[in-house]
């Protein structure tokens, strides 16, 4: 039986704005306003969790 890793893999910012079908410069925009699902920085680039970024989506239709 293989081992089954916890950690899901950090989604890029390409990935997140095909999954949220918007543009990449909506997801840059975001991170500079601060707003958007959570964003880590790993050296020059951006890394989404998906986790993350599908509980951030489930805020927003909690709070409409």
């Amino acid at each position: 039986m293989g081992t089954v890793s916890r950690f899901e893999r950090l989604w890029t910012i390409e990935e997140v704005s095909d999954y949220l079908g918007i543009p990449v410069k909506t997801l840059y925009q975001w991170k500079w306003r601060g707003e958007g699902p959570p964003v880590r920085k790993i050296g020059r680039h951006l890394r989404y969790d998906p986790a993350k970024v599908r509980a951030w989506i489930d805020g927003l239709a909690e709070a409409a």
